[in-house]
Formats: structure tokens, sequence, C-alpha cells
């Protein structure tokens, strides 16, 4: 093989034993990505999980559903195609092998093949509309510039990552055990945030008015830059949704972390955002001049963010302050900096796209695992498995193999054909498939084989009643 045909990432150069290999420069380029795409990305299990079931032998499978779904691809140098549809899971990945996306986005299904959408609008029947789509979350960082000062835009530490935490035990919560959905995805975006794919049958056929319902039932976060008041909780009582998810998740992670770790009462500055929310003045005068005198005094050693917070309640919650809507403020707050803040109009409407589980993003050349939920607090942003990491792990993994083992070279660096079980990819993919997509498949099975048997009673039905 020549140093060219390595260079220019040819993965199907095939020689009979180990030989030295350099490490693999860290980075991402396409290259790089066609291994990945080529040895490690699950094609399997992403189109196992996209069929529901449909891609088995039962008669009442519908063998047009896959096909059905629209894929986006973005290629290199921002180049993207919309509208493919696959019909086995070969056709897919020779066509992502191929093509070499830098970016995987999974559409809605159609009701008609959407790769043929023209045929059908010459012939003049308007049949070309979403008809299935999983419920879709997604929540960025971003949207917490206003409330975190260790990181702003892009950026993530694990200062404020628990902010993606805290949404991830809210939502996630609520969907299980507010709406009855039980096979529900979550999945690190790859940089600054977090996707949440529920896949019930039933929230696949939720209509747009049905998610824009659910997404107004986790709406709480309406304020902007410009706003003082950022939330709005309505009513005498909190929502019991909402107070669950003050009393068990919201409150202990502001008081325990947020307010430290982010520093909210520690300058003039930060402490006024939050003075700006009680809308009574004497109060906020009150506290303020505590605060300013604290200043001008000796300090004492328990942490200044803690002891204005205390300070703060004691004001809003005790004797003459005792009226509703200061009492109120403390949860208002707790609220504005903690509570999931989403994207409302990616999850209200069927036809948005959102980045496949498995995609490298391109700027951090992470990959796009997924995130256990029961374990969430455990997941780090920062350890996730790089694309450079992995074509290491699999170089070091190749180098253990026998010399008869086919193996091929990029970049001088000798790879195992197959190997995603030797790198640490091998954890996330092993989730997905036990804790997601094989509860999945059988609910999926079961739900079919249920329909098929009603379909098949109602018939025996009419036959009896001529």
């Amino acid at each position: 093989m020549t140093k060219e045909e390595a260079e220019n990432g040819r993965d199907d150069m095939i020689i009979d034993g180990p030989e030295q290999a350099n490490a693999v420069p860290d980075g991402f380029n396409a290259n790089y990505l066609r291994i990945y795409y080529g040895k490690l990305f699950p094609h399997a299990d992403i189109f196992k999980w996209l069929s529901y079931g449909n891609d088995g032998k039962h008669p009442a499978c519908d063998k047009s559903y896959v096909g059905r779904r629209e894929f986006s691809f973005t290629l290199e140098n921002d180049i993207y195609i919309r509208f493919q549809s696959f019909n086995s899971v070969s056709e897919m990945e020779n066509s992502i092998k191929e093509k070499c996306p830098f970016k995987i986005d999974i559409g809605p299904v159609y009701s008609v093949d959407p790769a043929k959408r023209h045929a059908y609008a010459q012939s003049g029947d308007n049949v070309f509309t979403p008809v299935e789509r999983e419920l879709i979350f997604d929540i960025d960082i971003t949207d917490y510039d206003d409330v975190r000062y260790c990181c702003t835009g892009a950026d993530v530490c694990l200062e404020c990552w628990p902010l993606m935490t805290i949404a991830i035990k809210v939502i996630d919560t609520a969907l299980r055990d507010d709406f009855g959905f039980n096979h529900i995805l979550w999945a690190y975006s790859g940089r600054r945030g977090v996707h949440c794919w529920v896949c019930d049958g039933k929230a696949r056929r939720l209509t747009n008015e049905q998610r824009a319902a659910i997404a107004d039932y986790f709406r709480v976060y309406k304020g902007n830059e410009n706003s003082n008041k950022k939330v709005s909780l309505p009513g005498l009582v909190l929502h019991p949704f909402l107070a669950r998810s003050y009393t068990e998740v919201l409150k202990g992670f502001f008081e325990g972390k947020l307010l430290s770790n982010q520093n909210l009462l520690s300058s003039e500055e930060r402490y006024e955002k939050i003075l700006d929310m009680i809308p009574d003045a004497s109060v906020t005068s009150e506290l303020r001049g505590r605060w300013q005198d604290n200043k001008r005094s000796s300090m004492s050693k328990d942490d200044i963010n803690i002891v204005r917070w205390e300070q703060l309640k004691q004001v809003l919650q005790s004797g003459k302050q005792k009226a509703q809507g200061l009492r109120r403020c403390v949860e208002e707050i707790v609220f504005s900096y903690t509570y999931p803040r989403l994207d409302m109009e990616v999850s209200k409407h069927m036809n948005h796209l959102l980045k496949a589980p498995f995609c490298v993003h391109p700027k951090t050349g992470r990959v796009c695992v997924p995130i256990d939920p029961n374990n969430c607090d455990e997941f780090d942003p920062t350890t996730v498995p790089t694309l450079s990491q992995l074509l290491e792990e699999l170089n070091k993994g190749g180098l253990r193999q026998d010399a008869e083992n086919g193996m091929f070279i990029l970049c001088n660096v000798i790879y195992p054909y197959d190997g995603w079980d030797r790198t640490s990819l091998a954890e996330s993919i092993a989730f997905f498939r036990s804790s997601f997509l094989q509860p999945l498949l059988k609910s999926c099975k079961e739900e079919i084989e249920s329909s098929y048997n009603t379909k098949l009673q109602q018939s025996k039905n009419n036959t009896l009643s001529w």
C-alpha cells in the first residue's frame, strides 16, 4: 500500500499481518469517518430500531414502513441531501459508506417514499405528508447562558453540564409517570446538549396538535434576555408535576450545587439579577443593604452564596412577607435557573429532523452516545469517545490479532475489520441494545401480533354476521 493510497483513506486494503503503526493523529476528517462508518457505526441496530418490527416475517408487518422514513445527510463542505430512503439495512449501510456524511439526521415516516415524492406530486395527488414520527426533545446548553458563568456558547464543562442532567431527570420522569411512555432514548448531541426520542407506538402516532399539547405541558421557562421574570408559575399551588420536579430535583440541585458552582450571589452584578425577580422594592432594598454591608465587613468562612440565599429565603418566607406572591418568588428563582429549556418547535411538529445517535460531531469529534437516564449523574461529556480515540483503540486491538486475521491500513495505521467491542464504544452500543432496542422490539412485535389478531377476529365476526 502506497503512502498516497493511505492518505486517500482506502479502507479496502488487506494485508496478511500486523506491521509497526503510528498513533492516530487527533482530529476529525473524512478519512477517519470513512473507517468509523465501515467498522464501528451500528448500521444494523439503527435500521432495526427505525423498522419497529416491520422488517420481520409476520403477515401483519408493513413492508413499506422503513422505506418511507426520511434520512438526511450533511456531507463535507455543508452539502445537504434530504429525502433519502432505504428499504434494507444493506442499502442504508452502502449509502452511508459511499457518501460518508458528516452528519446523519432522521426525519419522519411519510405516507409515501420520500425519495419518490416528486412523482406523486406530478400525478396530482397531494399525498406526501408525515404520518409517524417519534416525539422528540432537543435541549441545548447555550439556552442557559444567562444562568451559567463558567462557559458561554457551545463551550461546556463539568460545572454547567449538570444543567443537562437535571433536564433529563425532570423530562424523563414526567414522560414515564405522567404520560405512560416506556421506550425513551436519551442521547448526547456530541457537543453541547442532549436529545430525547420517545418511541412508543402511541408517541409516534401523535398529531402535531397533540405534540404541541405535550410540549406546552413542559413549558415553564418563558423569559428572554430582557425579562426579569423568566418563568410563569400560575395558580395558588404548583401543578403536581412542577411540585414533584421542584421537591425531588430542582431545589436540591440549586441549593446543593448550582449556587456555589456558578457563584450566583457572589457579586453585585450577579445578585442583582436575582433581586430583579422580586417584585417588592422594600424587600430588594433590605437584602441589597445587607449584602453591601456584608461586602464591606469581614467575610465569614461560610460560602457567601449559601449565606445570602438563606437570608433571601428567610426574608421572603417569614414574617410580614408571607404573602403568596413573595413566597412564590423562591420557587420562581429556582425554576428560572434550573428548569429544562426546551426547543419547543422541535417537539411540536412531525417534520423536524434530529441527529441520529452514534453520529460523530465534526466540531468535537465526539460520538453521539446514548445516556442512561437512571445513571445520568455519572455521564461525563468530556470522556465521551472521540473519533481519533476509537481509531487508536482499533489500532491497538488490531495489533493483538493473529497474523492471519484480515487487517486494513489508514495513514500507516493498522485496524481490524470488526472491532467496536474492543473499543470504548462497546459499552454504549451494548446499552443501546439491551436497555432500549430489545425491549422496544419486543413491544413492537407484541403490538403487531395484537393488531393482527384483532383484525382476524373482526373479519370472523363480519363473516358470521352474514
